[in-house]
C-alpha cells in the first residue's frame, strides 16, 4: 500500500514534503552549532565532543550520531529520488509541442531546485571530506574541529565556495518550505502571504548564520582567530 501511494505524484511529494522537514531541522540545528564557535576554541570543541557522547550510557560512544546520520542519508536519498521521479513523470505528462514554459507564480528558487539541489549534493559530499573525514583538508587534526574550521576558513577560495553554496541553500530552503506547506495540504489564500514570509525569512536567516562564521573567521574577527 505504501509502495503504490508512493507511485503516485501525490505520495512523492508527500515524501519529498516529509524527508525535507527532517533535513530543514538537521539544517537549523547544524546552523546553530557552528554559531558556538564564537565562543572560543574550548567552547567549540566541547559541543564537538558532547555531540560524540550524546547518549551515553544507553548508547556506545558516537551511537546517537550516526543514528541520526544514517536517517539523514535515508532521508537524502528519498528526497533526491522522489525529486527526480516527479521530473520524469511531468515531463512525461508534458503535451508534445509545447513551446513555452511559461512558470506561473515561480521565481527564480523555484526554476532552480533541481540544479540547486544537486550542487548542494555535491557539496555535502566536499563537506564530509573536508570537516569529517579530513580527506579535502590541508591540516586536518582529529578531536580538534575550532583548529579545522579555522584553518579551512583562512582561505580565501574556501570561504567563496562556502557563501556560494550557502546562498544556493537559502534558495532552495526557501521555495521547498513554501511547498512543503503546499504539499501537505497546507494551503490557504488567508495565510499563503504568512507561508512566503516565514519561508523567506527562515531561508535568510539560516544562509545568513551559516555564512557569517567563514567571513568573520576570514577577516579575524572570530574568537582566538
Amino acid at each position: 500500500m505504501a509502495v503504490t501511494f508512493y507511485r503516485s505524484a501525490v505520495g512523492k511529494k508527500a515524501v519529498m514534503a516529509t524527508t525535507g522537514i527532517l533535513l530543514w531541522a538537521f539544517v537549523l540545528g547544524h546552523m546553530i552549532g557552528n554559531l558556538k564557535l564564537f565562543a572560543g576554541a574550548e567552547g567549540f570543541n566541547h559541543y564537538a565532543e558532547w555531540l560524540r557522547l550524546v547518549g551515553l550510557p544507553l548508547l556506545p560512544p558516537s551511537g546517537l550520531l550516526w543514528a541520526v546520520r544514517l536517517t539523514l542519508i535515508v532521508a537524502v536519498v528519498l528526497h533526491v529520488h522522489a525529486a527526480w521521479a516527479l521530473t520524469l513523470q511531468n515531463r512525461r505528462a508534458r503535451p508534445r509541442g509545447y513551446r513555452e514554459r511559461r512558470p506561473v507564480a515561480a521565481g527564480y528558487a523555484a526554476r532552480t531546485m533541481r540544479w540547486s539541489g544537486a550542487a548542494l549534493l555535491a557539496f555535502v559530499v566536499y563537506h564530509l571530506l573536508h570537516f569529517t573525514t579530513g580527506d579535502a583538508h590541508p591540516d586536518f587534526v582529529a578531536g580538534d574541529v575550532y583548529h579545522n574550521v579555522t584553518v579551512a576558513f583562512s582561505s580565501g577560495w574556501i570561504v567563496a565556495l562556502y557563501v556560494a553554496a550557502m546562498v544556493l541553500l537559502g534558495l532552495h530552503l526557501f521555495h521547498g518550505l513554501w511547498s512543503m506547506f503546499q504539499s501537505l495540504g497546507w494551503n490557504h489564500p488567508r495565510y499563503n502571504p504568512w507561508r512566503r514570509v516565514f519561508a523567506a525569512t527562515f531561508a535568510v536567516l539560516v544562509a545568513a548564520g551559516f555564512v557569517v562564521v567563514p567571513i568573520l573567521i576570514l577577516a579575524g574577527l572570530a574568537a582566538g582567530s
